[in-house]
């Protein structure tokens, strides 16, 4: 099949929607598929598959907007949208903005099978004018998603089932729905690491989360201001985004080891996360808690929020063990204290997570998202019959 990605927001893979939508970019390739890709990423320009369009021009905010890593494709070249689209048995959405709103319209006037995953919720969007706890003001961004994007397409993927209730119980998504798990890549398991000389008699803390306010970062540096064991806990913080410099700036009032920033690739991932002791988890808003999932994969035990706009805490196995109060640095302090004090304890709750995180085998979810293309465009041939 031919298969066009519809990528509002690309860029580079330092985030959890961008990975995801790379993944299955190249599953369906190596799956023998046609796939096509627009975005409006000018580095990849003359790319095999790419169809590149300009960003939108938002004008005096273009630095703001640049700055937090979200600038969008315009919608305006239909030239190239339409070359990008013509022939395809499927078009899918992974990011929402306006050329995602008007090529869905253009996709059912042909008659093209149409399909979107809900990687992104409200709060991704509001966080950006820093009305991520409105409730109401998120209420208003789901219903602008759905009447943009999502009730036009014949299918949605929902990374979770956390993700599927919210939108067909919450926010009235009346489509069909799958729930399909982004996936784990298989190498995220338990192998021997020599830990770093750095480390020697600390204990190690991560979190892998993009640099950006929702995924509240400074709970977790404040959290060692509260800790009986702050002269021993050094933090890694995987990721990259716009919030580094003021979380840099909490690191030194509140931590008393220099936190470990930047961006790391995969396989560095696979060794970091190897050699840390357990991992904690904060954001306001988590669609699918992948690097949560990876964690626990190579045998972490973790530390999750309650915040009831997050999956991650609807994976914990012990909620009394794993799940702290949320936006609460005190409570967060505790949890991750009673694991240092209680070595035995931690490591029984990491194995109990070993079996459980092997329903999120990538290849299985990459075979099922295959499915899920074939099945909605076998449906769409006979609505038109």
């Amino acid at each position: 099949m031919v298969i066009t990605f519809i990528c509002a927001v690309l860029g580079e893979p330092n985030n959890g929607t961008t990975i995801a939508t790379l993944n299955v970019i190249e599953a369906m390739k190596k799956r023998g598929h046609e796939v096509r890709v627009l975005c409006c990423d000018k580095e990849r320009e003359g790319q095999e598959g790419y169809y590149v369009v300009k960003k939108v021009n938002f004008g005096p905010f273009n630095n703001y907007v640049a700055h937090n890593g979200v600038a969008p494709a315009s919608g305006k070249d239909m030239e190239t949208i339409k070359k990008a689209i013509e022939g395809a048995d499927v078009v899918h959405f992974n990011f929402t903005w306006n050329i995602s709103a008007k090529v869905v319209r253009y996709c059912n006037k042909m008659g093209i099978a149409t399909t979107a995953s809900m990687h992104t919720s409200a709060e991704n969007y509001t966080n950006h004018i820093f009305l991520q706890f409105s409730r109401f003001a998120n209420w208003v961004m789901y219903k602008v998603l759905y009447h943009a994007l999502f009730k036009h397409v014949d299918a949605i993927h929902f990374p979770s089932q956390f993700i599927y209730d919210l939108s067909k119980k919450e926010w009235h998504f009346k489509n069909y729905g799958e729930v399909i798990s982004n996936g784990i890549q298989n190498d995220f398991k338990r192998i021997p690491v020599e830990r770093p000389k750095e480390f020697e008699g600390k204990i190690v803390v991560a979190y892998t989360a993009r640099y950006s306010r929702e995924k509240m970062h400074k709970v977790l540096l404040k959290a060692m201001k509260y800790s009986k064991h702050r002269d021993d806990i050094v933090l890694i913080l995987p990721g990259a985004g716009p919030l580094e410099k003021k979380m840099r700036k909490w690191a030194k009032k509140w931590c008393k080891n220099e936190p470990i920033f930047g961006f790391h690739d995969h396989e560095e991932m696979v060794k970091i996360l190897n050699y840390c002791d357990i991992y904690a988890h904060c954001g306001h808003v988590d669609i699918e808690p992948i690097s949560f999932l990876e964690a626990v994969s190579v045998g972490l035990p973790p530390v999750l929020t309650d915040s009831k706009q997050s999956a991650v805490s609807t994976f914990a196995i012990d909620k009394k063990l794993n799940v702290y109060k949320h936006n609460s640095p005190k409570d967060l302090a505790a949890h991750i204290d009673y694991f240092i004090d209680h070595p035995e304890a931690r490591e029984e709750n990491a194995k109990g997570y070993l079996g459980y995180a092997q329903k999120f085998d990538f290849e299985t979810s990459m075979d099922k998202m295959e499915q899920f293309f074939l099945e909605t465009i076998e449906r769409k041939k006979h609505e038109k019959a």
